[in-house]
């Protein structure tokens, strides 16, 4: 009797093993999935902010060269524009980007030690994040404008962590935060303080800039389309810029 119930017992002990081993892999697959889900629409929507401000900048440089009544992007507000129209363009551009960097860090934080490897879909994320990383780092012969060095985006992404932000359920700097402290905080304005000069330097002239920019453009467009697939968050006009066919469709009759 006394072995049929040792027997009962070490059966009774493997099952609840195996039952709490299988319970806590269904745990750590579902913080997983949270935490993509969470966190991957809102990286979606900094990389829809920022591919669009690239957009708006290439598409700007078309219009400068058409000959047009009106001026491209950042002709109009930061070249011809009021001081707050200019202010606004440069610190807005430095925003999209800062804020890119930051939900990027806050995505690498917090599944660093989660298994991505069983999903096909978020290992396609995070090469396509290390692209646009090796993108932003990489150094041109013609132009280094918003170019950011790999630990650099990491230091611009830490900053842009909001301080009352934990594990799981994080989140950026807004706007109005982020110009706030530029305007009291000259540590934190220092680490921003070249790109809001690249942004003037863009204004002077964005010509030899313009691969760098297109191709990172093209590359934000597609960590998107992973992220977003049937543009549940992002609007479905998310289209890669292309210079060569703009500049020839705006070659036509005006």
């Amino acid at each position: 009797m006394s072995l049929v119930s040792a027997v009962v017992a070490v059966v009774g002990a493997a099952v609840t093993g195996l039952l709490g081993y299988w319970q806590q892999r269904r745990l750590h697959a579902r913080t997983e999935r949270n935490y993509m889900e969470r966190y991957s629409s809102s990286l979606a929507l900094a990389a829809y902010d920022l591919q669009s401000r690239l957009y708006n900048i290439l598409n700007g440089y078309v219009i400068d060269r058409s000959g047009r009544s009106y001026d491209g992007y950042l002709t109009s507000f930061l070249v011809r524009g009021s001081p707050e129209e200019a202010e606004h363009v440069r610190r807005s551009t430095a925003f999209v980007l800062a804020e890119y960097l930051g939900w990027a860090e806050i995505l690498r934080r917090d599944i660093q030690f989660l298994n991505l490897g069983g999903s096909r879909s978020n290992r396609r994320i995070m090469r396509q994040l290390g692209q646009i990383s090796a993108s932003l780092g990489r150094i041109s012969p013609t132009s280094n404008e918003l170019r950011v060095f790999r630990s650099h985006q990491r230091a611009l992404g830490e900053l842009m962590v909001h301080p009352d932000s934990a594990s799981g359920q994080r989140w950026c700097l807004g706007y109005a935060e982020f110009c706030r402290r530029l305007d009291q905080d000259e540590v934190f304005r220092s680490w921003f303080a070249p790109l809001l000069t690249d942004v003037d330097q863009l204004a002077t002239d964005v010509a030899p800039a313009l691969a760098r920019l297109e191709k990172w453009q093209n590359e934000l467009v597609e960590l998107i389309d992973l992220l977003d697939p049937t543009a549940v968050h992002i609007p479905s006009q998310r289209s890669k810029f292309h210079l060569a066919t703009r500049l020839s469709d705006m070659s036509g009759p005006a």
